[in-house]
């Protein structure tokens, strides 16, 4: 309980202590966005950082190589909370990543969200969903890598080898920018929170990096179901490192 107490406080300080920093660093970005941009970047992964430090997270990386200086489309499974943490605290260059839409409920941490090219999505609304993929696809086209869960929602499934089915709309982004898709498999993070929730326990996480799928070079019927396609590489990653869990 300790630890979950330490984690809430931080992020309470971050986001309340953090409103002069994050006007500071909107401020530079309109006269120097590429700079403002990776500030904000490296500051929210110092946090990121901190915050997997206190929950004791011991993470281990694999496949980190395999992913390519260019803009790209990060795939994963989605357990937890903490895996947006496990994850964006690795990225190199500017990523965004898609989020529902009941995030922007909370000041603040939408501001942030916001200035990190984060999207929104409304799942029971075609026309805005659509409006978000074009949008990522833009991003994307702009050198902004984005990272989504497919899953559509957090798999709360006792076994986390079996997974929710691939929403295959999200793949649309590397499909209209032919984009490569990096599967990112996450073992354990449900450990550190959701499975013993309220208390944030310290946990072992395995983060491995697929290698890349460029889809020109799939056969056809792989390119017809690239959710199915991607969701089946990262099973069989999960499958590998279970056992060093």
């Amino acid at each position: 309980m300790i630890r979950f107490i330490f984690v809430a406080l931080f992020l309470f300080l971050y986001l309340i202590l953090g409103i002069p920093v994050y006007l500071i660093l909107r401020l530079i970005c309109k006269i120097n966005k590429k700079a403002g941009d990776y500030a904000s970047l490296r500051l929210v992964q110092w946090a990121f950082r901190v915050i997997l430090k206190i929950s004791g997270t011991e993470i281990t990386v694999l496949g980190e190589e395999n992913v390519p200086d260019e803009a790209v489309l990060f795939v994963g499974n989605h357990r937890s909370y903490f895996d947006i943490l496990l994850t964006y605290s690795r990225c190199k260059h500017l990523t965004g990543y898609v989020a529902k839409k009941e995030m922007l409920k909370y000041p603040l941490l939408r501001d942030w969200m916001k200035a990190l090219y984060c999207l929104f999505l409304d799942r029971d609304n075609v026309r805005e969903g659509l409006k978000t993929i074009l949008q990522a696809i833009d991003y994307v086209k702009e050198g902004i890598s984005i990272c989504i869960f497919p899953e559509g929602t957090r798999n709360k499934n006792e076994d986390e080898l079996d997974m929710l089915p691939f929403h295959e709309g999200s793949f649309k982004i590397a499909a209209k920018t032919n984009c490569p898709i990096i599967p990112m498999a996450i073992s354990g993070s449900a450990d550190i929170w959701e499975n013993h929730f309220p208390r944030v326990k310290k946990t072992h996480v395995i983060l491995e990096y697929g290698t890349p799928i460029y889809i020109d070079q799939l056969e056809k019927e792989d390119k017809k179901h690239l959710g199915a396609y991607t969701q089946n590489i990262i099973h069989e990653m999960l499958v590998k490192n279970k056992a060093q869990l």
